[in-house]
């Protein structure tokens, strides 16, 4: 399994717009992307870390590996 790629929040909802998602709230610095059933919460920080980053793509049911092909 590839490593998980340092990037901010922006990037990692750019990231998951790209893969379908669409935003649906922000609360905060927090924001809840949603595609169906499927669904994340990803903070809007400089930098996320990688366990945050890891988590969001649990939740939202992707892989590393389609992650950092579509980043």
């Amino acid at each position: 399994m590839p490593r998980l790629p340092r990037i901010s929040g922006a990037q990692a909802v750019k990231t998951f717009k790209r893969l379908g998602f669409e935003v649906v709230r922000q609360r905060g610095s927090h924001i809840v992307l949603r595609r169906g059933l499927a669904g994340c919460v990803i903070p809007n920080h400089r930098e996320l870390k990688i366990g945050t980053l890891s988590g969001a793509l649990r939740q939202a049911g992707i892989t590393v590996e389609e992650f950092i092909s579509a980043l």
